[in-house]
């Protein structure tokens, strides 16, 4: 996978290991990513708000330490949560901030259950058009943005 980010890049944006950064402020729904993930993210985030969906988007930066506390408060002050990665179901970093959640005080403040957007459950293909349909892409995380906030 090849990685087609040409912005700028600010190093003292990363330089606060275990800390989230809020890319996208929103009030009806928290999206967590990370990695490539992100800029999907921002791209569904983007869409959703011309169809007057709120999202909030946070960039984990780093899985270990997870920023838990960032992502509660996110979840106490919109009331649901898509996590979204680009790989397996099992095991993976949705799976653990679902646990986290769950687990925590955040959980009674959860509106809808959480709705994880992931790789597809099959060992990742070669070509690129397999490759785009086994990993999470802009219409999935929009779909599932819209499925947890109950409008489709």
């Amino acid at each position: 996978m090849s990685f087609l980010y040409t912005g700028d890049q600010n190093c003292a944006q990363y330089s606060k290991c275990g800390r989230t950064s809020d890319l996208y402020r929103g009030s009806q729904i928290t999206v967590v990513s990370h990695s490539r993930s992100v800029g999907h993210c921002l791209e569904a985030a983007n869409v959703l708000s011309k169809e007057g969906i709120d999202c909030e988007v946070i960039n984990l930066r780093t899985i270990r330490p997870m920023d838990t506390e960032t992502i509660e408060a996110s979840v106490v002050k919109t009331n649901h949560l898509v996590t979204v990665e680009g790989g397996w179901p099992q095991f993976g970093v949705g799976a653990e901030i679902c646990a986290k959640i769950m687990e925590g005080p955040a959980f009674n403040y959860l509106d809808a259950p959480v709705f994880r957007v992931t790789g597809a459950d099959v060992p990742m293909p070669y070509a690129k058009i397999l490759e785009d349909n086994c990993i999470p892409q802009v219409k999935d995380i929009i779909f599932a943005v819209k499925k947890t906030l109950n409008v489709i």
